[in-house]
């Protein structure tokens, strides 16, 4: 029986060939995209250590598409996701039965520690799961923006989604198409799914601050910006925030 370290010892394994290009990495393009995909996380505004993780365990899995990598790669997205919800989670929203941030982060917590528990019973699964929970994502963010004037904002949360769209429609087709790609000699669209996936997170990032700012910050007023400038074709999208005159 294989180590849990072992090369291909994972129960998934991606559409692009193994050992191709590489002697020591199974798929060179999913890999080399995963770092990529770590690099995009570095300009992310909500950038912390466990996004970095994620990017790297993706690294590693790609590279070796060992069990434990695999666990690696996913629990890290589980886990980023749970922190993000922990401290940006709208008030709101919360349950009935929550009276405060703190009980939302012991909710948050036990949450995370049961589904991090039930990934080992089928690791295949894990992935399929991740990815639903971006609807609930996708449905918050409308919710929003319903209450929401600002055409930047709009715009913003219209181009996340449009990258979200491409990402995901990237990730299907790799997985269920994979026979279509080989025909092809074209089976990298996991490769494409990591730049995608990193775009619409850099567009995510500033909404998810953005929105956080209006119930957190009440007194300043926040404005989403790009830099280097509006005009410039490759940009950062970041969260400026305005002190309002006081009124006498």
């Amino acid at each position: 029986m294989p180590s849990i370290f072992s090369y291909q010892s994972a129960e998934v394994d991606w559409c692009e060939g193994n050992f191709e290009r590489s002697t020591v990495i199974a798929e060179y393009y999913n890999t080399v995209n995963g770092t990529t995909l770590f690099s995009f996380l570095l300009l992310a505004p909500l950038n912390f250590l466990v996004l970095e993780g994620a990017g790297i365990f993706s690294v590693y899995f790609h590279m070796t598409l060992s069990y434990v990598g695999q666990l690696l790669d996913e629990l890290s997205i589980l886990w980023t996701l749970a922190v993000a919800y922990s401290f940006w989670y709208p008030k709101i929203y919360f349950p009935r039965c929550i009276k405060s941030r703190k009980h939302f982060y012991w909710l948050t917590g036990v949450t995370t520690v049961i589904s991090t528990l039930m990934s080992f019973i089928k690791p295949a699964l894990n992935a399929y799961a991740l990815n639903c929970i971006a609807f609930h994502l996708l449905y918050l963010t409308w919710r929003e923006l319903k209450k929401c004037n600002d055409k930047r904002v709009h715009r913003m949360a219209a181009v996340m989604v449009v990258w979200w769209v491409l990402a995901i429609s990237s990730w299907i087709s790799d997985r269920w198409l994979c026979w279509f790609w080989q025909a092809i000699n074209f089976p990298y669209l996991h490769s494409f799914w990591h730049v995608l996936i990193a775009m619409s997170l850099l567009y995510c990032c500033p909404l998810v601050i953005y929105f956080d700012v209006t119930y957190e910050l009440p007194s300043f007023k926040p404005k989403l910006e790009y830099w280097p400038s509006d005009s410039w074709p490759v940009v950062v999208p970041y969260v400026a925030l305005e002190e309002p005159h006081k009124q006498c």
